[in-house]
């Protein structure tokens, strides 16, 4: 009878593998690049990568960078007159004439949208004063962000030199900077861009396939090739409040490398919050009367299978100083996931106005008492 049972048990599970209807388990990402990476916007972390601290050529992505140099300099209002090494840039174009006087946001949204590289030429002379002074300014910006297995020769990302180059991650990180301004938001995000030049009207469609036809959630970024560095790409998306970035090096199928890491990542992670801002409950002897608290929450990106995984951990100053302290930095909040630290956030100590409170006493008790009367 037994053995009965075992082979209807059997027979049962390969019907139901045959027919697919067996639960099935978040796929695991599989994508054509040699390198690609799914960062959160918000906090930076990796939700999936594939090799993504070696180092490729970059192609155009590079313009991420030339593009916020020129938004953070202030100066994206200003005309500035088209050189003969912009013009003779090879390569995807504007198709700027020697002369020509364009404003420099102009420039950017041809950069960003049409990738021309006579624009990024443009705008490298203007900032920088020269393309090599700019290219300084890029790899300084590089380390300012932590950019740390990256080198830029250029403002646009051609192969004419071997030492340009850079990794999935560092470019997520560049792309996560710069999305925190909302000039290169709007930029990158924009579909087409109308403007008239001194040779007449121009309309240029962003060639960015994933935020104007592929993918409803995609909020940017920026596309590129060579024949050196094959397809790369930088995108943004956004869906029930999450904010996504993905990278990918050297990818035959981009598009689907994008969107199969968005799926994934929106299906399997969500911001949870684990501490909210404001009043920290901790019991510490000899604090009464103290009030500790965060100025920001603590949200991070969890699967369900990790919410269980975190602890906090709450590290103070000496009592004797905190005694002594009314108000200020009081200590840290770090967030450890898997016994790893994740995330920190400053506790904050305000002590109680014993004065405040005994006021609305007084208020609350005038306010009784002319009730009273009247009834």
């Amino acid at each position: 009878m037994k053995a009965r049972k075992r082979i209807l048990v059997v027979i049962v599970l390969v019907m139901f593998f045959q027919l697919g209807m067996l639960p099935k388990k978040a796929k695991a990402v599989s994508v054509s690049a040699s390198a690609a990476i799914l960062m959160d916007q918000e906090t930076g972390r990796v939700l999936y990568e594939h090799n993504a601290n070696e180092t490729h050529r970059i192609a155009s992505i590079t313009k991420v960078m030339t593009a916020i140099l020129a938004i953070e300099s202030g100066k994206m209002d200003e005309t500035t007159t088209v050189s003969k090494r912009a013009i003779y840039t090879e390569g995807s174009s504007i198709y700027l004439q020697q002369g020509e006087k364009i404003k420099l946001e102009d420039l950017v949204y041809g950069l960003m949208l049409r990738s021309g590289n006579d624009a990024a030429t443009a705008i490298a002379e203007h900032i920088g004063g020269s393309v090599e002074g700019f290219v300084f300014l890029m790899n300084q910006k590089a380390a300012e962000i932590g950019m740390t297995h990256t080198a830029f020769a250029n403002p646009h990302g051609l192969d004419d030199h071997e030492e340009h180059y850079s990794t999935a991650y560092d470019m997520a990180l560049l792309t996560r900077y710069a999305m925190m301004n909302p000039k290169f938001q709007e930029i990158s995000g924009t579909k087409s861009y109308t403007l008239t030049r001194e040779n007449g009207a121009h309309k240029w469609k962003n060639k960015n396939r994933l935020l104007t036809e592929k993918y409803e959630y995609c909020t940017g970024g920026k596309t590129g090739f060579t024949k050196r560095a094959g397809r790369t790409l930088i995108t943004t998306a956004t869906k029930e409040n999450k904010d996504l970035i993905a990278v990918t090096l050297n990818a035959p199928d981009d598009w689907t490398d994008h969107i199969s890491m968005y799926e994934y990542g929106f299906k399997t992670y969500s911001q949870k919050t684990i501490l909210s801002k404001g009043s920290l409950a901790l019991n510490i002897k000899e604090m009464e009367g103290k009030n500790f608290f965060l100025k920001d929450s603590i949200v991070y990106p969890l699967s369900e299978e990790e919410v269980d995984k975190v602890r906090m951990e709450y590290k103070l100053l000496p009592a004797k100083q905190l005694k002594s302290l009314q108000k200020g930095k009081a200590g840290i909040a770090i967030m450890y996931l898997q016994d790893e630290p994740v995330k920190k956030e400053i506790i904050y100590l305000k002590e109680e106005d014993p004065e405040s409170e005994n006021l609305w006493d007084y208020f609350k008790k005038l306010m009784f008492s002319r009730a009273d009367a009247h009834d």
